[in-house]
């Protein structure tokens, strides 16, 4: 029996485009675990702002759970029974507040001040003494 007999007798040839694939990202994956790896968490931490520090915890931990989901569903037991359900929620939850707090500090700031005077400038009110100024001789009348 050939080795390429085996192969196709493991698993059905309709899902060999998908195990590619599949074995392409997890190489992809090895090759950013061991980038990651290479600088050790702290100095890699103090280079960063909290909100960014934050951002990598939870990306991390999230791809953690996400592989584990993997390994499950490869294991033959359903994830979506299993706790790790729960954690990865969890973990989408503290993701979507990080990003509100991000997108507050992006927000534009008012300046009541200035909003104030472009109000005030906008809302012009006639008195007196702007009619008697403010007229423009009429069209049509040349003078000489």
């Amino acid at each position: 029996v050939s080795e390429d007999d085996i192969n196709t007798e493991e698993y059905p040839t309709e899902i060999h485009d998908y195990l590619a694939a599949f074995e392409k990202s997890l190489g992809c994956v090895d090759e950013m675990l061991k980038t990651m790896m290479s600088v050790s968490r702290s100095e890699l931490l103090q280079k960063l702002e909290p909100l960014e520090q934050a951002k990598m915890d939870l990306v991390s931990v999230y791809t953690l759970n996400s592989m584990f989901w993997v390994y499950l569903a490869t294991q033959g037991i359903s994830p979506k029974e299993h706790p790790v359900k729960q954690e990865l929620e969890r973990i989408r939850t503290y993701m979507n507040k990080v990003k509100e707090i991000a997108d507050k500090k992006k927000a534009s700031k008012l300046d009541k001040g200035a909003a104030s005077r472009f109000v005030r400038n906008a809302l012009w009110e006639p008195n007196a003494e702007n009619e008697h100024t403010s007229k423009t001789p009429a069209k049509g009348k040349k003078r000489k």
